[in-house]
């Protein structure tokens, strides 16, 4: 069975969750993330102005980076039909499925392009956010070309000659683009690590282990198992890796148990969410080792699932956090 087509989208931007204003709502089936916001997260609000002006730079990355996901779903659209190889001709099977239309990121663009300038310096992500800007720019006009021109069927008026020229044109830039991305990815990925601990530690120095600091505690955890889930592009997954981040997220689990022990009220909101999570993680795994790892053969729809509810429970925390002390 085949994965959702915008199963990599999800993973992706499952792991820019943001601390507590945003946590970084992810894809699943659905075309679009929703952008993080801007206003500093209040789980930081005594963390310190630097982490404060880090997190806002993070915020700023994120929120362009979950926004222009929406070309990579475009491209897949495209790649989808076409041969790669020889480019379009016009009797494609299903060359009705066109390209997705782009959303309007002139606004993320503009506030990423100001926090590059913005302490604290970071001089090699803020260099690779400008390259990738430069290449969204490259490559986005010419998607949108290419959507109005199969929306419209314009093919049958010039023989697919404007297809043509686009694809030479679009081929290129789509793989600038996306080694921009990827090269993104990885650099975001250190920078949200080390913001994590850093926030992790700025909630416990302010209140302890509290509820707020539990919630945060699981959704650092449930992000790294994200991290790893499979894609389209890269359906077999490293079971000893998975092994680790899900014996890791069993941990936060547990910690948020001892956590209700000592205090009936609980976490709010994403307990129950939580743990459900687990069991179906565990679920799924099994489904990995009889398959050595390759989700295509019977555990796709758990993988989905996972990532919807994943979606869920990231809008929970996102409340519980935002919740009085």
């Amino acid at each position: 069975m085949r994965l959702s087509a915008f199963f990599r989208a999800a993973a992706m931007a499952a792991a820019f969750a943001l601390p507590a204003a945003a946590f970084g709502p992810v894809l699943a089936q659905t075309p679009a993330a929703t952008s993080p916001s801007a206003a500093p997260p209040a789980s930081v609000e005594a963390g310190g102005g630097d982490l404060q002006a880090a997190i806002g730079k993070s915020n700023a990355y994120t929120a362009l980076m979950n926004r222009t996901l929406r070309a990579i779903q475009s491209w897949q659209r495209y790649r989808s039909w076409v041969d790669m190889s020889r480019g379009p001709t016009g009797r494609e099977r299903y060359i009705s499925y066109g390209l997705y239309s782009l959303y309007d990121v002139a606004g993320e663009i503009s506030r990423a392009e100001a926090a590059r300038g913005r302490e604290p310096a970071m001089p090699e992500l803020d260099e690779t956010v400008g390259r990738y800007i430069q290449a969204y720019q490259d490559l986005a006009p010419l998607i949108t070309r290419a959507e109005r021109y199969y929306e419209r069927k314009d093919y049958r008026d010039d023989g697919m000659a404007e297809g043509r020229d686009l694809h030479a044109r679009m081929v290129p830039a789509a793989e600038t683009f996306l080694r921009e991305r990827a090269a993104l990815d990885a650099q975001m990925r250190g920078f949200k690590n080390d913001l994590d601990g850093r926030e992790l530690a700025a909630i416990e120095k302010r209140e302890g282990r509290s509820a707020r600091w539990q919630v945060r505690n699981i959704m650092i955890s449930a992000r790294a198992v994200m991290d790893l889930m499979p894609s389209n592009d890269q359906p077999v997954v490293d079971l000893k890796a998975f092994d680790a981040a899900v014996a890791s997220y069993a941990g936060a689990v547990r910690e948020m148990d001892r956590f209700k022990e000592n205090n009936p009220s609980g976490v709010p909101l994403i307990e129950s969410q939580a743990s459900s999570w687990l069991g179906k993680l565990r679920d799924f795994r099994d489904k990995l080792g009889r398959s050595r790892g390759d989700v295509r053969r019977g555990a796709a729809n758990d993988a989905n699932w996972l990532v919807n509810s994943y979606n869920t429970m990231v809008s929970l925390a996102d409340t519980a956090m935002r919740l009085p002390r």
